[in-house]
């Protein structure tokens, strides 16, 4: 079986890409600030850099009936929203943030696809149509068994089969349309990168700030700040072998000396 690339044109630029040299971390974001600046030059090398990365993400979809060539340019046009949108001071890669943009793109690009495709113009399509109405079978393998088409054709066939059946712009039993189910309907990809950088941030802040405590703190907080049940501050004391009340002040000092710390590391993560 040939590769996907066979292609004159796609080899061609699979050859062209294996040449992209990849950024480090500094240079992409000073070609991001200068091309925010509006840098053109700068944009291109940003860009550029991330080509491989598309192609990646869009062999993802190969499966779906639609050729490569069209999704891969269906994800460089989703690389260039989120070059646009990407903001250098976030500790963040391109690469990291374009990801969302460039699959909702090839997604909406596969979903108009799916509006104009037509079925049923072989005796072998109208067969595989006929039995995925009755039985919604996915398994290729079956679905060419009774159809009479290769497992391959059937294969790209049952994304198909699924999408026309499932009516991508009229919802059924009044929930979300296939469309719907297809867009993301979360964070953001500024908001979900963000707070994945300040999760990650805020681990390493924690575990720093711990090692600044005594042993009887470090106990304090394990016992009583992140345990999923927390001690009783009496089974704490006979732990500590100190009054309940001691603990209690124990405790206060603990969480003055842990705020100062974070508030010193990253005001973020002690507000």
């Amino acid at each position: 079986m040939g590769s996907i690339f066979d292609a004159p044109s796609l080899q061609a630029y699979r050859i062209k890409l294996g040449q992209v040299k990849q950024l480090d971390r500094e240079t992409e974001r000073e070609l991001a600030r200068a091309y925010l600046a509006g840098d053109r030059r700068a944009g291109d090398k940003l860009i550029e850099a991330c080509l491989p990365f598309v192609v990646a993400i869009a062999l993802e979809y190969r499966r779906w009936g639609v050729p490569i060539e069209d999704i891969i340019q269906q994800g460089n046009v989703g690389l260039l929203r989120a070059a646009s949108k990407f903001d250098p001071s976030r500790d963040c890669r391109l690469a990291t943030y374009a990801a969302y943009w460039i699959r909702a793109e090839i997604r909406e690009y596969v979903v108009r696809g799916y509006r104009v495709v037509r079925l049923g113009t072989t005796k072998a399509e109208r067969r595989a149509l006929r039995a995925y109405r009755m039985t919604k079978e996915s398994d290729p393998a079956a679905l060419a068994k009774v159809s009479g088409m290769t497992p391959e054709r059937a294969a790209g066939l049952i994304p198909l089969l699924a999408a026309r059946e499932a009516s991508i712009d009229v919802s059924r039993d009044e929930g979300p349309s296939l469309a719907d189910r297809l867009a993301a309907s979360g964070p953001s990809p500024e908001e979900t990168t963000a707070q994945r950088e300040l999760d990650t941030r805020s681990r390493a802040d924690v575990k720093l700030a711990l090692e600044d405590l005594t042993d009887r703190e470090k106990l304090i907080v394990r016992e009583r700040m992140m345990a999923e049940e927390p001690r009783t501050l009496q089974e704490l004391g006979d732990i500590l072998g100190v009054s309940k009340e001691r603990v209690r002040q124990l405790e206060e000092r603990t969480r003055s000396k842990l705020r100062a710390k974070l508030e010193a590391l990253s005001p973020l993560v002690a507000a």
